[in-house]
């Protein structure tokens, strides 16, 4: 059974959004690496890129598949997680220690869209 842990938000199309203040970290979920296989290249936005809820943000590799990710939440790009241009395959360790981009969320009235842990959990059975 794939992770998924209390506190964060999700998506149908299992990405994860962490919230801390006016931030929002997003990454792909335990279900989503499972489900990818080794991931081996990660494509991400530009930092100050605006994105918009239920566009494209960027794509995962992996050994399997090219998966395009879709964001959760609309806002700004403050920050893209380096770390994983070059290890792209911590995120088969650790999805969401491993998070993606770091944005500054435009409308917190989005997250209300999203799933609980109780709900994502149900779609991955």
């Amino acid at each position: 059974m794939a992770k998924i842990i209390e506190g964060l938000y999700y998506s149908e199309s299992h990405e994860f959004v962490k919230v801390e203040g006016e931030y929002a970290y997003i990454g792909i979920t335990d279900f989503a690496q499972g489900q990818l296989g080794n991931v081996t290249y990660i494509e991400f936005p530009e930092v100050d890129d605006e994105i918009s809820a239920g566009d494209s943000f960027g794509s995962v590799e992996s050994v399997k598949a090219a998966s395009d990710l879709t964001s959760p939440v609309s806002g700004v790009v403050v920050e893209i997680n380096e770390t994983l241009e070059d290890e792209p395959e911590l995120v088969n360790k650790d999805a969401y220690s491993n998070w993606l981009i770091k944005v500054k969320l435009s409308d917190h009235s989005e997250l209300e869209s999203l799933m609980t842990p109780q709900a994502y959990t149900d779609i991955c059975k």
